[in-house]
């Protein structure tokens, strides 16, 4: 029995340190797992939420800790009943997990072994049984130190493991074991081989048989069955090959840009998986920092999952010059352990990473020829954009985002997007509008305005015959409140051809209050 003990003693003191450190080295990523368990689809404990964090560092502390009294003989009896108490919890909550299928990795190892929820119960199940030897057997276990060394000892492990768990929640992970770890590769950690494990489904279909209800097990195949379908159901054997991805996404309000962004040579991601949660503190640091990456040439932009209002507040508060785009939460908090945090990548191979508080030890060297290559590729990219995808529900709605696109990030808008910015209807004239609107991103600028006269400027300052009949037809729209500024432009235009004018509105209908109607019959224009 004395062995025995001895044998349980290392055991376990061995993998309580190393399971506690593994998540002493992450304790923000071990708190959202509990925060996952504490959620209402699970146990249902969601008071505990807020004290996630809290309760993350007293547990993986106190899990070190044990380790180490366990090894050096400190308080036996308080070791061993307290490692008891600790794995009859975590045993029942793998097994709740595994039974109920709640929680897909417990978290045991951190990020640095992934166990399914079954795996995690047997590990637990082990330990348990170490344990229970332990109890049994505890009048052997004896302090390897006198009694000064041995208390010296483990105050200096509380300590310690306090103070790293302190530091590597003001920095960042010491050892970063997650797939966006510096030197990884994005888009390499999202494919799936071709040769790649499939997943193992079993499907479970339900035939009315003589009256009579019949389940038949197949591997996905229809059975042959002489009766009336019911119903299938289905369930994952095996899940085949994961990629270490799997959600990540950078999306805007109307399409996905992952490929886009991931393919820039210099890009900055500001990472806030919650834009009202986020520490004041790093936010109010992000504007000269980022401004210096903007000037130097890199292209600045946010993650996270909150909602348009709050994206612009933020904009807005601190007055950032880069533009939030949508990401799944856990996704953003899995990148980087800060809120906000930063992450330098290099054609979807990220560079760097830093917490808020360590954003001035980022060195941001300068790119030659930055601005005009990143201006041109953007143009390019946007263009191809445009042109190829049909993102919104209607294409003007895209156009009118398209647009919105360039004017934001102070580019030229391109002919080609600025034609298709001419609404074709009083309900495509109503989202361009409605830019001007208070809750509209646009709100705070003169978006509307402006492209309207850049419209009606290539036809009265430029010539341009292709702006001609979108000119009119944009005035078309101007009714009542939406006249204003119209009447000095478009008198400008058909001043210079009356008679074209006259012939482009030949058989159109106008509001009594539109200019076109105004003008055709104050130049007598024969309009039905």
């Amino acid at each position: 029995m004395k062995y025995l003990v001895q044998i349980s003693r290392i055991f376990v003191g061995v993998l309580f340190i190393i399971s506690g450190f593994i998540k002493l080295n992450d304790p923000l990523g071990f708190s959202y797992k509990l925060q996952e368990y504490f959620g209402a689809d699970v146990l249902n404990m969601e008071f505990l939420i807020p004290y996630a964090l809290l309760l993350s560092v007293f547990v993986v502390v106190f899990e070190v800790v044990l380790g180490v009294f366990l090894l050096i003989g400190y308080k036996p009896k308080f070791t061993v009943y307290s490692l008891l108490a600790m794995i009859v919890f975590f045993t029942f909550l793998t097994f709740y997990s595994a039974y109920f299928d709640k929680v897909k990795d417990c978290g045991c190892f951190g990020d640095a072994l992934k166990l399914t929820p079954w795996e995690s119960f047997t590990k637990d199940v082990i330990l348990l049984l170490f344990i229970l030897i332990l109890v049994f057997g505890l009048k052997y276990i004896k302090p390897i130190f006198s009694k000064l060394p041995t208390t010296v000892v483990a105050l200096l492990s509380f300590m310690i493991s306090l103070w790293f768990g302190y530091h590597v929640l003001m920095h960042l992970p010491a050892i970063d074991f997650r797939a966006y770890a510096i030197g990884k590769n994005l888009q390499e950690q999202m494919i799936i081989p071709e040769d790649a494990q499939k997943p193992v489904l079993e499907y479970t279909w339900t035939f009315n048989v003589n009256g009579e209800e019949q389940e038949f097990v197949t591997d996905g195949s229809y059975p042959s069955v002489d009766g009336e379908y019911v119903g299938v159901e289905t369930k994952t054997i095996d899940e085949g090959y994961i990629p270490p991805i799997q959600d990540f996404s950078i999306e805007s309000d109307d399409e996905d840009l992952t490929s886009y962004f991931l393919e820039k040579e210099h890009l900055i991601i500001i990472a806030m998986y919650n834009i009202s949660s986020a520490e004041a503190d790093g936010v109010a640091k992000l504007k000269t920092f980022t401004d210096e990456a903007i000037k130097k040439g890199y292209t600045v932009i946010g993650l996270t999952s909150s909602g348009q209002d709050e994206k612009q507040q933020v904009k807005s508060d601190y007055n950032l010059n880069f533009d939030f785009y949508l990401c799944d939460e856990k996704v953003v908090k899995t990148i980087v352990r800060a809120s906000p945090g930063v992450v330098l990548l290099e054609k979807g191979t990220v560079v760097n990473k830093a917490h808020w508080n360590d954003i001035e030890s980022i060195d941001l060297s300068q790119i030659e020829n930055s601005n005009e290559e990143s201006v041109n590729d953007f143009e390019q990219q946007v263009v191809l954009s445009f042109a190829n995808e049909s993102l919104y529900e209607t294409d003007y709605e895209k156009n009118l985002y398209r647009a919105s696109e360039y004017y934001l990030n102070k580019l030229k808008i391109p002919d080609s997007i600025l034609l298709k910015l001419v609404p074709d209807n009083y309900k495509d004239f109503g989202f361009y509008y409605a830019t001007t609107g208070p809750e509209h991103k646009l709100a705070k600028t003169d978006f509307f305005y402006e492209t309207t006269d850049l419209i009606f400027e290539k036809v009265i300052s430029e010539k341009d015959e292709v702006f001609y009949t979108p000119s009119i037809k944009l005035s078309s729209f101007a009714d009542g409140e939406y006249a204003e500024g119209f009447f000095e432009k478009l008198e400008l235009i058909i001043k210079s051809d009356t008679e074209r004018f006259c012939e482009s509105i030949i058989g159109k209908e106008f509001a009594k209050n539109n200019p076109i109607k105004y003008y055709s019959e104050e130049y007598n224009c024969k309009v039905e």
